[in-house]
């Protein structure tokens, strides 16, 4: 049975953000403590343990570092588009999300317009946050344990795990694979939760407290951004209903095709390129409706600026030319066709047929300081913490 998502929903989840009261000043849990009083304080060590991995060498904060504002440590300049294993080869075909702001996330369902919302993974095959955190710990290219009842003989392997889950989750809870594993990911969520991945305390969420000003050119940009006749960025990056509220996380986790090119850095070593990424088709839960094929999940623009590379598979390596990538959709000059990263014209879609071209094409095209503008404001959306990330 599909599973409705209503609005309320998602405002009840945000709104549950300003009751937030957990701190934690440093991301990374102390090996001294042995209380995990809670199952933030337990999800936290967790997070950070690298045992829980096949080869003991990798943790969640292998693809969500905190210092990167919870990506990987990809270098786009570099050529990286995807995370890498230790021996340097890539970790499937897209690119690592942020981590942040995802505790906000609505359970994957239809939504009142019949449109498919929320969910983890670009695809969203994780219903929930505690689904998605079980995820990476099974997969066979990431920490690749080969089942619950390895990853629950990890923990018991850890006298101060087993109290903690007995304390927080019942005793015995990691006597049976399934109770141990469902409590592990619930400690993870439990987390991601923490105002840890959500301080919303960035330039903007200051602005909104009378604590700082705009330059021109930010506020400039603001104005383009929450423009419903200049720009579309509103009609996807943007959940609240009214520009300037609190507690915005600049997505409302709908799933789009776009028109993103393949990247041809993913390519096989013999020039041979994967199936099309066919997103969220190949969620199980959709039964494969064609019309859903190459969509993908609205990423939050909180942090944009500072975790790069964009896009599903990671094919642009710049801000400004993800903007300038969808500007073309409403350009007809010739150099508006052009990468910049490339200096060709920009690649066919990787899926056709399925793009949301009303969103795509129905404003007048930028001109270059409102560009620019654009990507002012939107590094207005870094977190304090990250400010010195920028460029």
């Amino acid at each position: 049975m599909e599973k409705i998502v209503p609005a309320t929903a998602i405002m009840r989840l945000l709104m549950a953000a300003g009751a937030m009261v957990l701190l934690f000043a440093n991301p990374v849990a102390d090996a001294e403590d042995s209380g995990f009083a809670t199952p933030e304080k337990l999800g936290e060590a967790l997070f950070f343990d690298s045992n829980l991995s096949a080869n003991r060498t990798l943790s969640c904060t292998w693809c969500h570092a905190p210092s990167r504002a919870f990506i990987d440590q990809l270098q786009p300049d570099e050529g990286q588009a995807v995370p890498l294993d230790p021996d340097g080869k890539p970790i499937g075909v897209r690119n690592s999300p942020s981590a942040m702001y995802t505790g906000f996330t609505p359970e994957f369902g239809r939504a009142a317009d019949g449109n498919w919302v929320g969910g983890l993974f670009m695809d969203g095959r994780a219903a929930t946050l505690e689904e998605q955190a079980g995820g990476p710990l099974l997969n066979p290219q990431e920490m690749a344990m080969p089942s619950k009842a390895a990853v629950v003989e990890r923990l018991k392997e850890n006298h101060d795990y087993v109290t903690a889950f007995d304390k927080l989750y019942g005793k015995g809870t990691l006597d049976k694979p399934d109770s141990g594993f469902s409590a592990l990911t619930k400690a993870l969520a439990a987390y991601e939760r923490t105002p840890t991945f959500a301080p919303f305390d960035s330039r903007y969420d200051r602005l909104l407290r009378d604590e700082v000003t705009f330059s021109e050119q930010e506020e400039q940009g603001r104005s383009l951004f929450f423009s419903g006749q200049l720009t579309n960025c509103n009609q996807c990056h943007m959940l609240r209903k009214n520009p300037g509220e609190a507690v915005e996380t600049f997505t409302n986790y709908s799933y789009h095709n776009i028109g993103v090119p393949m990247n041809r850095l993913l390519l096989a070593s013999d020039g041979s390129s994967s199936p099309p990424d066919i997103g969220l088709q190949a969620n199980k839960q959709t039964n494969g409706e064609a019309a859903l094929k190459g969509k993908f999940k609205t990423p939050t623009l909180r942090n944009v600026a500072v975790t790069a590379p964009y896009m599903h598979n990671g094919v642009f390596k710049g801000l400004r030319t993800a903007i300038l990538f969808h500007n073309k959709y409403n350009s007809r000059e010739p150099e508006r066709q052009i990468n910049p990263e490339t200096g060709k014209i920009w690649g066919p879609p990787e899926v056709e047929g399925t793009l949301s071209r009303k969103e795509l094409a129905s404003r007048p095209a930028l001109a270059e300081h409102e560009i620019d503008a654009l990507v002012a404001f939107l590094k207005t959306l870094t977190d304090r913490r990250y400010g010195s990330l920028l460029k």
